[in-house]
């Protein structure tokens, strides 16, 4: 099989999974009892991607409203407790997932999950999902020595999955995924249809995607090299 001994690691939100409308439904909930006004979930999709903290940052500072420091942890603790209440109303896997994992594993590959969202937070919504059995691991960033861009959480979700860093590679949408693979010594897919204020072809991955089902040949050329 072509891809024996490989390690793909993947990143949650933005790439496996489209998660913007169930996020941002619970940002708008904190934002509504602090009776501001409601965000458009596609005018805040850039918003997503960088953790809670940041996104309720961003929420108020795009509704207009300023936010007290001390406040937020406990607008943080309110945001994961609406989001774990309707983690996946809305949120699907993006099309052609699903038989693209099916692929990869056919062929030998181990998938593991790198992500920046808290491991509980991911294993509820890929449980949900059904789609937590297609992973050898999930690693959320509290998991790891460090969140990405640091190398260590790449190293360490390779690890979990029981792979080699030389016959890895990471797929996901952002600066963050390409920093941390690249800091690791490993290549990177972007996906063009993910998070990022960046323009996806600028992110520095080594083969943009728009659609999974150029995953596999992009994967088989990357581990081949």
């Amino acid at each position: 099989m072509s891809l024996d001994g490989a390690t793909i690691a993947f990143d949650l939100d933005g790439t496996l999974v489209d998660t913007a409308a169930d996020l941002i439904g619970a940002l708008n909930l904190v934002l509504a009892e602090r009776a501001l006004p409601a965000l458009p979930v596609e005018a805040a999709r850039m918003l997503v991607g960088r953790g809670a903290r940041v996104l309720i940052e961003r929420g108020f500072e795009a509704a207009g409203a300023e936010l007290n420091p001390d406040e937020t942890p406990g607008l943080v603790a309110r945001f994961i407790e609406f989001y774990l209440g309707r983690i996946a109303d809305e949120s699907a896997p993006f099309p052609g997932l699903l038989p693209a994992l099916d692929g990869l594993t056919a062929e030998g590959a181990k998938l593991v999950v790198c992500t920046n969202k808290r491991t509980d937070l991911s294993l509820a919504l890929l449980d949900a999902l059904d789609l937590t059995s297609r992973f050898a691991a999930v690693v959320g960033a509290d998991k790891a020595p460090a969140a990405k861009p640091d190398p260590r959480h790449y190293l360490a979700a390779i690890d979990a999955a029981g792979g080699a860093l030389k016959r890895s590679l990471m797929v996901g949408d952002s600066l963050n995924d390409v920093a941390a693979a690249k800091a690791a010594g490993a290549p990177v897919i972007v996906v063009s249809f993910g998070y990022t204020e960046t323009p996806a072809s600028e992110l520095g991955g080594d083969i943009l995607i728009d659609d999974f089902a150029e995953l596999h040949a992009a994967a088989t050329s990357l581990l081949s090299a």
